[in-house]
């Protein structure tokens, strides 16, 4: 069985809720393994600072993670992964990530899969960011969130804040959650560019997209959570699936996709289009993807 992607008709299409997830698909793999794996190895090289971070205490955590990937995806996805010995092959890349590679083992993780890796452990003031492997963010920096509470990193977004009722909500699922029942969630954000290192955030007022908006492209974000059996923290992950617009117009269900994606549009208040960077692009938005299909 194929894992879900964005548009399958598993999930309502840019739709957040978060729901329970089968083990076996608690990582993606498809096609662009090899090239986002590259991706990433490049801008850990060129971003170390800014793309890795750890608590000191996090090492045995990081290391339950690395193995539990080891052990996973071969029998998962055979045709991309095989295990030699105490080292991982991929296929699709020809890369051998040695388990016992010195160096940080989240960062020796991270270079398995396309997926960005955050551990979120609990401490006196709730679930906090305690170790990432972040390659790939969507305007949003690393160093601004390590350490901090689940309620600080959701801050910025609208209804998140401390005290919040999807706050709450959020503490009381980390709390809650089972090693044998994964959850999953998409995201989605639109951009005038296809980089895959994104930290960079545009202002309420700044237009996103050129004046003949040729250029925008769909950022999906399938996000799953997992708690490890061992130490109790949970794995954040995230993999990115970026599509330009105009290859999303080419897809049989173009029409529905577009619809969908008007209706998210259409729904934001004024907060939620400034935090997603939309409040000079909506309306143009919107009249682009009411043509689709027709």
């Amino acid at each position: 069985m194929s894992p879900p992607t964005p548009y399958d008709g598993s999930s309502r299409l840019f739709q957040i809720g978060i729901k329970p997830l089968d083990p076996a698909e608690w990582i993606d793999s498809d096609d662009s393994l090899a090239a986002q794996l590259a991706e990433k190895r490049r801008i850990f090289a060129d971003h170390p600072a800014e793309t890795f971070v750890a608590e000191a205490d996090t090492g045995a955590a990081q290391a339950e993670l690395l193995h539990l990937l080891a052990d996973h995806l071969p029998h998962r996805f055979p045709a991309s992964y095989a295990r030699q010995g105490n080292a991982v092959l991929i296929h699709a890349s020809g890369d051998r990530v040695d388990l016992d590679a010195p160096g940080p083992k989240l960062l020796t993780a991270s270079l398995l899969v396309a997926e960005d890796l955050v551990i979120l452990r609990k401490g006196p003031d709730g679930w906090r960011l305690a170790a990432a492997a972040l390659a790939f963010p969507s305007s949003w920096v690393l160093a601004e969130k390590f350490g901090r509470p689940m309620h600080e990193i959701h801050a910025p977004v609208p209804g998140f804040g401390a005290g919040t009722r999807p706050a709450l909500l959020i503490e009381r699922m980390f709390d809650n959650m089972r090693p044998e029942m994964p959850m999953i969630r998409w995201n989605w954000s639109l951009y005038g560019d296809d980089r895959l290192y994104h930290p960079d955030v545009a202002g309420p007022d700044t237009r996103r997209f050129g004046a003949d908006m040729a250029s925008i492209f769909l950022r999906v974000e399938r996000q799953t959570l997992r708690r490890l059996p061992e130490s109790g923290d949970i794995v954040f992950t995230i993999r990115i699936h970026l599509d330009p617009l105009a290859t999303l117009e080419a897809r049989p269900e173009a029409g529905r996709i577009a619809a969908a994606l008007a209706e998210q549009l259409l729904a934001l208040d004024a907060a939620q289009l400034d935090y997603k960077g939309l409040t000079l692009e909506r309306d143009r938005l919107v009249s682009r993807l009411e043509r689709v299909g027709r």
